[in-house]
């Protein structure tokens, strides 16, 4: 006969797996989603930057439609007007640019620089810190001393090095700023890595015949997302930055293109007598740099599993 208890719990049993469908999970995957993002909106200053972020991709989004002036368009029997001049409420520039004009469109170049950087540092980064802490040995060894090289120096100097070698111009400090910005990237996925390459997991997978290259991307990799995704946001205000730094300089984007820091550099001259010209491309600069230095701490809170 059989025993009631063990075909109550083989039933129950099969009962689990039963209801451990794709939809299922699909389901738990929407509560997590929801319980994180009650727990983000308790953040107020988080939401806040959040709605700036999303302000900034409209704007750059549908800039043709925002601005009100050809943003490359001269006037010279206009410039230099202040804030508040009919038609140009935000003044225009010593080319009589309309400078809100061209702050709506310096924020796609802003977004793009971001995302460009994000696109190439965060894969670089994640690819050679998951490597470096799953391999081990000499491996190990020398991704982390390359690692430690390109640490040794300020962002911005590497990058300047970069951009002097490879040419003025937006797409090569794009290529610069990436080539500083993967190595924090590296520590954080070489980190998480090491704790988590002996677990009972990755062991099962190894019995079972995967390949170094399939554990990594299948079971690692997704397991240092989230902690890169934090620490992405976070440096996004570096990297508005540091692009800023390199058009300022010069070697960044070049005129006329309208960049928030190109326009800083071309104001320079006048930030005496007509101060708007390059204090409002900086407060646009400050703004959207802490928005995302919020959004990251917001991030934080809802993704690490340390903090609670």
């Amino acid at each position: 006969m059989n025993n009631p208890r063990t075909s109550g719990a083989t039933s129950n049993w099969r009962a689990q797996l039963l209801t451990d469908t794709p939809a299922s999970r699909n389901q738990a995957r929407l509560g997590q989603f929801y319980r994180g993002w009650l727990q983000f909106k308790r953040n107020k200053l988080a939401v806040l930057g959040l709605l700036i972020v999303l302000l900034l991709i409209v704007v750059a989004a549908f800039a043709p439609w925002i601005a009100t002036h050809d943003p490359y368009a001269q006037d010279l029997s206009r410039r230099l007007l202040p804030p508040g001049t009919p038609g140009n409420w935000l003044g225009t520039d010593e080319f009589g640019r309309d400078t809100f004009s061209r702050l709506v469109y310096g924020a796609r170049i802003t977004l793009m620089i971001v995302v460009l950087v994000a696109a190439i540092a965060a894969p670089i980064g994640l690819l050679v810190g998951t490597a470096a802490g799953y391999l081990g040995g000499w491996v190990d060894a020398v991704l982390m001393r390359l690692t430690d090289v390109f640490l040794a120096f300020p962002s911005l100097i590497l990058a300047l090095a970069f951009v002097a070698a490879l040419g003025p111009g937006i797409e090569n400090a794009i290529i610069a700023i990436a080539l500083t910005a993967w190595p924090p990237y590296a520590r954080i996925a070489r980190a998480e890595t090491i704790t988590i390459r002996n677990s009972d997991y990755i062991a099962v997978a190894r019995m079972q015949g995967a390949r170094t290259a399939r554990i990594l991307w299948a079971y690692i990799m997704p397991l240092c997302i989230a902690s890169l995704v934090v620490r992405v946001t976070l440096d996004m205000a570096g990297i508005i930055l540091t692009a800023a730094g390199l058009g300022f300089l010069g070697l960044g984007a070049q005129p006329p293109m309208a960049e928030w820091g190109a326009m800083i550099s071309a104001g320079r001259r006048y930030v005496l007598d007509q101060w708007w010209v390059a204090t409002i491309p900086g407060i646009a600069i400050i703004v959207v740099s802490l928005a995302f230095n919020l959004l990251g701490d917001g991030l934080r809170d809802v993704l690490d599993p340390r903090k609670s």
